[in-house]
């Protein structure tokens, strides 16, 4: 009897065993099937962009370069949606203000509403005249320079989105441009005076971004946070800087997302924020004065009264991006189209609806399959956010950009966001170890902690900061040089 129970035992100890390696089986076939399952519809949607352009040019001489272009712009439109929205979303998910769901829902939605309701602004000459159009010898020679740049300024944001990089699209497209153009024409063909403000973005960019942003938390802690009556102050406060936000917002998007309708300069756009921000200020008056009732006097209560602007921040955040960067994204496709259809290509043209469609859906699609990783890296891996220190990048993102057009700055999207979020937590940093020395010095005999432990305690990770500076620093190049060796080999298979 006792040995029957021995093997009932054993056996179902064994049975435990390979029910637990089954399980975990099960669960590492689940790990490996999601990015694949991801990739596949990836792939999915760039057989569909192809299928969409031979619909729309059906009968013309160039399909097939019109078709393998659109399965690459999609490629960049999905590359785009992984890696460039996640700056606009990932403050608000580390902030625990949105669930990682909630964010790409809303991404996905404002992004193409903006790529759809507001984009598509007239392509200059040659990607904004990075390259000489008469520097190109005839219209095939500038279609495989398009296609090349198209390809590579994709496959270089795919790389940075692999190592967990946030980079420039718009600046993967320029350096893709410029490659082509030297492959195709020289170093003669780019405007180098053009380049030369592209690269002092990458300094002023985040710099600018990180400035604003750190600001504006100094202004919260001193104002808000280190009060001894925190709600008296944030009732006081709050409105102030959601007027601020909502006057910020509607600048920005008066100048970049009503172009199609109407024509805003820059100083009636400051008006018609400047007039937004005041009635928001208003509003939100009563409204903050509703949310702070009962709330305790300490910083957790805070929080609440930051969230709903957060979110509203980051939706429009994701609106501006989709107006003004898909076009950027999606303009070599643009290029090649009309190159393709007129046989010319030295002036400006609009992009086409269905290109737009490819530029929207391919970032919705991007975002969902792969964004979750760059939103995570931006939003908590490179400093904590709270609901009030993510406001505060959104809010720099919005300024820096208004500040950079009235001085005539080219700017990163990108560089501002991330920028701002290095700056908080820099900002951070200096604001602990100011009252550190203030606290040691009403206690002497309080003792000061080890180097290491202090660098223990650092508030931003320094691996990141390295990483994405680096990034951010060879993307131009980096781009450049895949684009070229593209070109000499699309050339070396046609010619």
């Amino acid at each position: 009897m006792t040995e029957k129970r021995d093997f009932q035992a054993n056996h179902a100890d064994t049975l435990d065993r390979d029910l637990g390696r089954l399980s975990t089986l099960e669960q590492a076939t689940a790990y490996v099937s999601r990015p694949m399952a991801g990739k596949g519809v990836a792939l999915v949607f760039m057989v569909l962009a192809a299928l969409l352009a031979s619909i729309a040019f059906g009968g013309s001489d160039n399909t097939m370069v019109i078709v393998i272009a659109s399965a690459f712009g999609a490629y960049m439109a999905l590359n785009i949606g992984a890696n460039d929205v996640a700056n606009n979303m990932g403050p608000a998910v580390g902030a625990n203000a949105l669930t990682m769901g909630g964010a790409i829902a809303i991404a996905a939605i404002f992004e193409s509403a903006g790529a759809m309701l507001a984009g598509g602004d007239v392509v200059g000459t040659i990607a904004k005249g990075i390259v000489a159009p008469e520097a190109m010898s005839d219209v095939n020679v500038f279609i495989w320079a398009m296609m090349a740049a198209l390809l590579s300024s994709a496959l270089w944001v795919n790389l940075a989105t692999w190592i967990g990089a946030p980079v420039s699209t718009t600046h993967s497209v320029v350096g893709g441009v410029m490659g082509a153009g030297i492959a195709a024409a020289g170093f003669g063909a780019v405007a180098w005076p053009t380049m030369g403000k592209i690269a002092a973005s990458w300094v002023i960019s985040p710099l600018l971004g990180g400035i604003i942003a750190a600001a504006f938390l100094w202004f919260i802690k001193s104002r808000i946070v280190y009060q001894e009556d925190k709600i008296a102050a944030a009732r006081r406060w709050v409105p102030v800087l959601v007027g601020i936000m909502a006057g910020s917002f509607s600048a920005y998007l008066a100048m970049k997302g009503l172009k199609k309708v109407v024509d805003i300069d820059f100083t009636t756009a400051l008006a018609i924020g400047g007039a937004l921000g005041v009635v928001f200020w208003a509003v939100m008056i009563p409204v903050v004065k509703r949310q702070s009732k009962g709330l305790e006097n300490r910083n957790k209560s805070l929080k609440v009264l930051f969230g709903v602007p957060l979110i509203v921040s980051a939706a429009l955040l994701s609106f501006a991006h989709g107006a003004n960067d898909v076009a950027n994204a999606v303009g070599p496709l643009a290029a090649i189209v009309e190159a393709s259809r007129t046989g010319t290509f030295g002036d400006g043209f609009g992009i086409p609806l269905w290109v737009m469609l490819i530029g929207a859906f391919g970032i919705s699609f991007g975002l969902f399959l792969f964004g979750p990783k760059l939103i995570r890296i931006v939003g908590s891996q490179i400093t904590k956010l709270n609901p009030m220190r993510a406001y505060c990048v959104a809010l720099s993102a919005a300024i820096t950009v208004i500040v950079a057009s009235w001085l005539g700055l080219p700017v990163s999207s990108t560089h501002i966001a991330v920028g701002a979020v290095f700056g908080v937590g820099f900002f951070r940093e200096w604001d602990f170890e100011r009252r550190l020395k203030r606290a040691r010095m009403s206690m002497p005999e309080r003792p000061s902690l080890p180097r290491e432990e202090r660098r223990r305690r650092k508030l931003v990770r320094r691996s990141h900061f390295l990483t994405i500076a680096a990034a951010w620093v060879i993307t131009v190049p980096a781009a450049a040089v895949l684009s070229a060796i593209v070109f000499l080999g699309i050339q070396a298979m046609v010619g």
